[in-house]
């Protein structure tokens, strides 16, 4: 047996930064994702996870087991601006030609957004994560005007997100799927790419659309 050895050379990995966003509003009549739109101007996605809370159980005077309560996945994006299309996901409705009422539904949408991995060789460059969200809704946002001065700073927008799973076969419902560029066959991380984000062309396929888990693990196990 190989005794452990520790800071290895090229082992010395971090996470850094977020791009690469699209979301994929949900057709309010079929329930199904549409295609995606890209999301410029992502400054943050903070993942906040809640739940799986210990329940300890007792019995025989002593602590007997303890339970944990379903976890739940939340998230927190903030972007100097957003696409047109999540105008509708963040409960607004166009009466017109640039006039917007608020207060409507705020319909559900997939999310997908990138994070680089890094080491002590590659630097930055060692690779990304392909972050996969699905049943995502956002809350009201707050927003503040503020007055130019000689400091100016452009304003952030900031939604809270809560997510609804999704079914996996031979798994729980799942909200998230990471996928790590640094583990996956570069041909099928290109495929699944050109799934996410589309390719150039005018046939249907072509257009950007998520995949569900089990579409995702197909494609990774297929040839």
């Amino acid at each position: 047996m190989s005794a452990l050895v520790w800071d290895k050379v090229g082992e010395h990995k971090f996470e850094i930064g977020v791009d690469h966003g699209v979301i994929y509003p949900v057709n309010q009549e079929t329930g199904e994702y549409q295609n995606g739109v890209a999301w410029n101007g992502l400054t943050a996605v903070t993942e906040s996870p809640e739940g799986a809370e210990p329940n300890d159980q007792y019995a025989d005077n002593i602590k007997y087991l303890t339970l944990r309560s379903t976890e739940t996945f939340g998230a927190t994006i903030e972007a100097f601006t957003y696409p047109e299309e999540f105008a509708l996901c963040d409960g607004s409705a166009e009466l017109s030609d640039g006039v917007r009422i608020g207060q409507q539904p705020r319909i559900p949408f997939g999310f997908v957004y990138r994070t680089k991995v890094g080491n002590d060789v590659q630097g930055m460059d060692a690779g990304y994560l392909l972050h996969v969200v699905y049943g995502c809704t956002v809350s009201p946002s707050e927003r503040a005007y503020q007055t130019v001065n000689d400091s100016p700073e452009a304003m952030t927008f900031s939604w809270e997100l809560d997510s609804n799973p999704v079914p996996v076969t031979g798994h729980k419902p799942a909200s998230t799927v990471t996928i790590d560029s640094t583990l996956v066959e570069p041909e099928k991380l290109k495929r699944l790419e050109d799934y996410l984000f589309g390719t150039e062309g005018e046939l249907p396929e072509n257009e950007p659309r998520i995949l569900l888990p089990d579409e995702i693990v197909a494609l990774m196990e297929g040839d």
